[in-house]
């Protein structure tokens, strides 16, 4: 196991209910002035907004609104965002949504005590040295955000994220009930959200984490049965807070003590929403996950096998052909929540391969470090064999 240091500093309020408490909570840390970020506005269809609104108002807390956070976010909106914090001089930012309202938060609250371009810290030009602090109401689970020190923002045809520990939110409301309106499509891409964080840490090249490696599998076993029960029956409470609390699980670093992270997929998946915003990023991970896995299991074949054995109980005892086999069992229960497993599905066209493969690696710049080192030749064909 090596060296490392855990931080998750959120504090969960989890269960029915919860977001009637917002006012009181950000009360208790004594802001008077916020923020609120929000989507679509589902939020105000579902009830939720008025519910957090009389909380707030109750509670004596200002509001400056600022909604119509879009999925995979612009940078565009960000500015607009971190403009009118700095005029209105808000205190904190509460997003309330998922990933996207998220990653827009944390940009947002960054870029407040920034006199520079927000920009410069995914393209590593600078370091956050402050924020505004950041508190969610969780209405989909999937990105683990609310928990996790990333935040990722999209500019021109460029996907880019950055972590430190100004991007961890101060507080999360978590109610399981709130997912319940999420459409199937998107509760599906959750889930693979959720394996994908998951299983990109359990997949990386370190020294025997055998409890580490249980924590993974026991989380990963678990989503996927509540994925299979949140098909047929999507208020399934039991199974709503597997998931939300295995988004969480999933992306505070849990599951990375003791081990080198690199996310390589989810970089291959940037470039691909980066480039194509319609494509949601849990239908990337999809079709992208198990096409990695099959392009590098032969370097580390036993890794793939446990995967295999412990996850999907595979019991076949030839380590290469037990890898294959639950890379395969991965494809079946993509399938089974009605999951792309080919970009083509995605109307995009076969060309595009290639200019995936040069914004992934940065105009041929950087390669990828997994079990081997991916470089633009090995990018692309990971993304032909997705077609």
């Amino acid at each position: 196991m090596l060296d490392f240091t855990y931080y998750a500093p959120t504090k969960v309020y989890f269960g029915k209910g919860m977001e009637k408490k917002v006012g009181e909570i950000i009360k208790e840390y004594g802001y008077q002035k916020i923020m609120l970020q929000y989507g679509g506005g589902s939020i105000k269809k579902t009830g939720l907004y008025d519910r957090v609104m009389t909380s707030l108002t109750e509670n004596g807390i200002a509001v400056v609104e600022m909604g119509g956070v879009e999925p995979n976010p612009r940078l565009s909106f960000v500015k607009k965002a971190i403009q009118k914090a700095k005029e209105e001089q808000v205190e904190m930012i509460l997003a309330v949504g998922g990933g996207s309202v998220l990653d827009s938060s944390k940009y947002t609250a960054s870029g407040a005590k920034y006199d520079g371009d927000v920009w410069d810290f995914p393209l590593r030009k600078a370091t956050p040295k402050d924020a505004l602090p950041v508190g969610c109401i969780l209405t989909i689970a999937a990105a683990g955000s609310e928990m996790s020190s990333s935040a990722v923002i999209s500019h021109q045809d460029m996907k880019r994220g950055y972590n430190s520990d100004f991007n961890r939110c101060q507080f999360a409301i978590c109610n399981p009930e709130l997912t319940y309106t999420v459409s199937p499509y998107q509760t599906a891409c959750g889930i693979v959200d959720i394996m994908a964080h998951t299983m990109e840490r359990y997949f990386s090249v370190c020294p025997p984490t055998d409890l580490t490696d249980r924590l993974a599998e026991s989380i990963l076993k678990s989503v996927i049965q509540a994925g299979r029960t949140l098909i047929d029956n999507p208020e399934d409470y039991e199974a709503r807070a597997t998931a939300m609390w295995a988004s969480s699980l999933s992306h505070n670093d849990l599951t990375g003590c003791g081990r080198q992270n690199v996310l390589a997929v989810h970089q291959l998946e940037h470039a691909l929403s980066g480039e194509y915003p319609q494509i949601a990023h849990g239908a990337g991970l999809a079709v992208l996950f198990p096409a990695w896995a099959r392009y590098v299991y032969s370097y580390q074949p036993e890794r793939f096998a446990q995967f295999a054995r412990q996850v999907w109980d595979v019991k076949e005892e030839d380590d290469q052909q037990a890898a294959l086999c639950g890379i395969e069992k991965m494809e079946e229960f993509f399938t089974q929540i009605a999951m792309p497993l080919k970009l083509r599905e995605f109307e995009i066209p076969k060309e595009c391969t290639a200019r995936l493969a040069d914004l992934c690696t940065f105009g041929k710049q950087r390669t990828i470090g997994t079990y081997i080192d991916l470089d633009y030749r090995d990018v692309k064909n990971i993304f032909d064999s997705c077609y």
